[in-house]
């Protein structure tokens, strides 16, 4: 079994990883910050979105990748995965310290959800429909 659409989602991911992880190594450079945040709203901000995405995308292609392996229409991943992905890239630009409900953290939020629950409900639909 290879997992061609779990794996192209993965990769797109891994470059989110690298991006989101540098960005938090180059700002405890920049404050000599090197465990939590301080007071430095910019080196928080930047260790939620990180801290968000290792939550998240995990088990999120986990699921998608069992969806996948129980013979999930290309179709159907990638809705799961594009939907992951969109909400990667807005919850840092919905990430706000002093608002914890702009539109696209909150949309953000909605799309990583609904890419589990699409995997998850087709991994039950495939065991037990």
């Amino acid at each position: 079994m290879t997992f061609e659409i779990t794996g192209l989602y993965a990769a797109i991911l891994g470059v989110f990883f690298i991006f989101f992880r540098t960005l938090v190594v180059i700002e405890r450079a920049k404050t000599g910050i090197s465990i939590h945040y301080g007071d430095n709203l910019v080196l928080a901000r930047k260790i939620r979105i990180f801290g968000n995405f290792i939550e998240v995308v995990p088990h999120a292609l986990i699921l998608m990748a069992i969806a996948e392996a129980m013979g999930g229409i290309a179709q159907m991943l990638h809705v799961i995965g594009a939907l992951l992905v969109v909400s990667r890239v807005l919850l840092p630009l919905g990430l706000n310290p002093d608002n914890g409900k702009t539109p696209a953290r909150i949309a953000a939020g909605i799309m990583a959800t609904l890419s589990m629950a699409i995997s998850i409900g087709f991994i039950f639909w495939q065991n037990f429909g």
